[in-house]
């Protein structure tokens, strides 16, 4: 199979889909890897590293697009690619379809077999493509949070973990999952006063014993948020339903309560985000205010750490990736739940529930249409 690496035209999105050592054990499976000049110079990985494992550096986006059979990227694909999409193409991605209308009616047209990290899903429910994005997500949002809280940035001008005699801030996380948890690490780590809440009790127990009761764990209600954010400086949204909208937990009264320029996070932001006064923002431009509560909403956060991301990404994508290549798709679905959960469009059908339920739309089980 020829492999197409595509470079990320998104705003900041300096990640990339694959790295050298991936290229080298495609090659050695027997494939043709196309790498589109400049996609790895973000990620400080250059052309003739590339090169060097084995891959043809292609300088003209449309051809690589064109010619590839699969092509594996880190973002979705945005406007000004949507007319390299066409039929029979395998599309290897994130993807965060549920608040992309107009994206999903671009594959289905086009008759794409789109593939996303963040829904394959392995018999013990883990999200093996979407943890290491989370991972960094979640360690970042406070990093990025403690930032905003500083006056320059325009927030309260609060330092983390405070100094003897002044209290540390109150950083509240909505969530428990990978992101929440490792939110909750790098905030417990500088001394803030950290809560964290979620409708699982069984993952707040699990949660209590990994920080041997130094955090707070209140079970989810409107009443528990609502209060919870009265008194916080800092709050991180990590609530996720695999391939589905997030839920619109904390709603617009809740924040006119906060605190003034308290700072808000938004990780669940790629899937239409947890708070209903989120909406997307850039690097270049990453945040707004309402009701004097600053909004730090970038879809694509981990791109400010490409090099990191880049390699936790591509550590975890590549098994699939090879099965995907090795097999062809229709194969590779047969041989494992995990890729076909990963289906979200096919032969012009959204192929994945949550998608479809998130847009109003109908949907068919991939195992009917293959």
């Amino acid at each position: 199979m020829i492999i197409g690496v595509a470079k990320e035209v998104k705003d900041h999105e300096t990640r990339v889909g694959l790295v050298p050592s991936g290229v080298a054990v495609l090659r050695q499976a027997g494939h043709e890897v196309l790498v589109e000049a400049g996609a790895g110079l973000g990620s400080a990985i250059r052309d003739q590293e590339y090169a060097e494992a084995g891959a043809e550096i292609v300088t003209n986006a449309d051809e690589l697009w064109q010619a590839a059979g699969l092509v594996v990227k880190v973002k979705e694909p945005q406007p000004s690619e949507y007319g390299r999409l066409r039929p029979n193409l395998i599309l290897f991605t994130y993807l965060h379809l549920a608040p992309l209308p107009g994206l999903t009616d671009r594959l289905l047209d086009k008759q794409v077999s789109a593939v996303a990290y963040e829904t394959i899903q392995e018999d013990d429910g883990s999200l093996p493509l979407l943890t290491p994005m989370s991972e960094v997500a979640g360690r970042m949002s406070v990093q990025i949070g403690a930032q905003y809280l500083e006056a320059p940035s325009g927030g309260r001008g609060v330092l983390l973990g405070g100094v003897p005699g002044v209290a540390p801030a109150n950083v509240v996380i909505l969530g428990g999952g990978i992101a929440g948890l490792n939110a909750a690490k790098a905030a417990n780590g500088v001394g803030a006063r950290v809560t964290i809440i979620d409708r699982n009790l069984h993952r707040l127990r699990e949660l209590d014993d990994i920080f041997h009761g130094e955090v707070t764990t209140l079970a989810s209600n409107d009443w528990t948020i609502r209060e919870s954010l009265r008194h916080a400086d800092l709050v991180v949204g990590a609530v996720l339903i695999p391939g589905a909208s997030a839920p619109k937990i904390v709603r617009r009264e809740m924040i006119s309560l906060m605190k003034y320029r308290a700072v808000v996070v938004d990780v669940a932001i790629d899937q239409g985000g947890c708070f209903e006064t989120s909406h997307p923002t850039t690097h270049t431009d990453p945040v707004y205010f309402v009701d004097n509560v600053l909004h730090y909403c970038v879809s694509n956060m981990p791109a400010a750490v490409p090099h990191t991301s880049t390699h936790a990404l591509t550590n975890a994508t590549l098994p699939y990736l090879l099965q995907l290549a090795n097999k062809g798709l229709e194969r590779a679905c047969e041989g494992s739940k995990a890729i076909r959960d990963g289906v979200n469009t096919y032969r012009g059908e959204i192929t994945y529930p949550g998608v479809a339920q998130s847009q109003g739309r109908s949907w068919k089980p991939l195992a009917g249409l293959l």
